[in-house]
Order: C-alpha cells, then structure tokens, then sequence
C-alpha cells in the first residue's frame, strides 16, 4: 500500500472511532500510525488535537497543535476557531497566536488535472470533481470505469485548501475558476465531444451547481454520488442527459438530498437510492456506470 493508501485507511480507521465516541482508542491508533505520514501532519495533527479535545484533554491538544505548527502545518483560522472539539481552546493566548501564525501561511493553488483517454476515439468526456479531503488521484480511482465505456476521464483537483493536504469546493466561484483552468488545456481531441461533470460529495456540489448553472460552460449531462448540497440555483441552464444522483441509504447526507428532491427531480434529475451504502462509493459503482450505457 503506498503512502496515501496508508493515510486513507488510517483516517477511515480512526473516524469509524471518533463516530462511536473511542477518542481516546482513536489516538492512539492515530499515533500508532502515524509513521512515515509526515506529509499530513496539518492533517493528522488537527485530527489528533480534535480526539484529544473531544475526550476532555484541552492542553494535549494544544499541544498537538502546536506541534504540528512547529512542523511547518497550516490551517484556515476558521477550521481552528468553529470546530466544536476546540472549544476547550478558546480565549487561551497560546492557541490565538497558533491561530494568527496559522493564518498567516495559508496558501491556495492551481493544480494541473489528470487526464485519460480511452484506447478509442472518446465518445465524450468525463470531468469528475473529487471530495472533501481527497485529491485528483482520488477521483482518477472511483471514476475510472468511465475509460471502459469509452469516455475520456479529467480529474479537477480543487486549488481551495483547508490545511496543507486539505482540498475542497467551499467557494463556488473558485470552482468554477479551477474547473475553467482544467478545460483551458484539454487536448483537441477532446474539444467537440459531449462533457459530463461528475463528482463526489463536495465535488458533487460543485458538480452538480457547474452543470445547473452552465458555468464555466454548459455540459450534456450530470453524475454525482453523495452531493454534499447547499442552496440549489433556482432554476436549470437546460437539458441535462444523463442527470443522475446516487445516494446511499445509510449516508448521513440522505435527508439533505431527499429534501431536495422534488427541486432536483424538477430539473430532471433522477435519485438513486443505494440500500447500505454509507458516505462511500459503492462496490459495483463500475457496473452503474456500464448501466448508462443508452444516455451516456
């Protein structure tokens, strides 16, 4: 397994922990792990600090803060300020200068997408908007499927940072912006057939706004799976083909997507429901991209 497999298993690990309230058995998986991830220490370190501070241990988790800040770490000032598990935090002189010193290094940047093609002229072009927390390479994994059906694949990366590794769509505008860079360079190929926007979670909503509001350019249709969704635009740029929302039964996001629904089904999306998926791609995800088949 290489070295974000190895993040990625030990975060699902230990925020399967954190949802059952096992703080304490949390970080200590957290630390026993840890090894050789010192590319995410923003990240393991603000994780750490949260279980510390969840179970009680304000001064731990300043001090895992503080640490991390000494490594070089970042955050937003918000994700220090409104996290719940640092209220414990607030008002103490040390934890506003982290803050201060934080803020001052956040950085954002562009990325390069990650493009593939089919080993046949593409019917059209997949451009898939990865989660919260993950990256292009995330997205490459889950929608590659797209490839055996004859569509080229573009994988945006989100130039929008929480923390040094921590990736997301917060601001619509800048998705748009990131989303516009990536098209600005595909190659020529690729210019004049269909394009869907897909996406995961919060690369779902970005996903879906991009493809209700045509900006930066109108596309053909819609996939999103677990749209972490915001206010919707009122109203739809045009026909979409396919418009496809999978969402998983047991997804905390559900009742946010259901209560959308008659809004989402009105601009002639279709709601799949996935019965025991939770905030994941599901394991047949590839053969409900195959079932597309007669609108891709």
């Amino acid at each position: 397994m290489d070295l974000t497999g190895r993040y990625d298993d030990l975060l699902n690990r230990v925020e399967a922990l954190y949802e059952e309230d096992r703080f304490h058995e949390a970080a200590e998986v957290l630390d026993a792990g840890s090894g050789g991830l010192e590319a995410w220490v923003a990240e393991l370190g603000h994780l750490k600090a949260c279980l510390l501070g969840a179970g009680g241990d304000a001064d731990g988790a300043l001090r895992t803060l503080q640490e991390a800040s000494a490594a070089g770490a970042w955050w937003l000032p918000g994700i220090l300020l409104e996290d719940d598990d640092l209220a414990g935090l607030r008002g103490r002189p040390e934890f506003d200068e982290l803050v201060a010193v934080s803020g001052a290094r956040v950085a954002d940047d562009p990325e390069p997408a990650l493009i593939a093609v089919p080993d046949r002229p593409a019917l059209g072009v997949v451009v898939a908007l990865h989660g919260a927390g993950q990256t292009a390479v995330h997205a490459r994994q889950d929608w590659a499927g797209v490839l055996d059906r004859g569509y080229a694949l573009v994988c945006v990366q989100s130039s929008q940072r929480m923390s040094s590794n921590y990736r997301s769509w917060p601001d619509q505008e800048r998705a748009v912006a990131d989303i516009s860079h990536a098209l600005d360079v595909l190659p020529v190929e690729l210019h004049d057939v269909p394009m869907i926007a897909a996406g995961f979670s919060a690369g779902g909503r970005a996903a879906l706004n991009w493809a209700l509001t045509a900006q930066p350019t109108p596309v053909a249709g819609v996939l999103v799976l677990a749209p972490a969704l915001r206010e919707l635009p009122a109203t739809a740029a045009g026909t979409l083909s396919p418009a496809t929302i999978w969402i998983g039964d047991d997804d905390d996001l559900r009742e946010v997507v259901e209560g959308a629904a008659g809004q989402l089904e009105g601009f002639g999306c279709t709601i799949e429901r996935i019965p025991g998926l939770g905030h994941s791609f599901p394991a047949d995800f590839d053969d409900r991209l195959r079932g597309l088949a007669g609108q891709m």
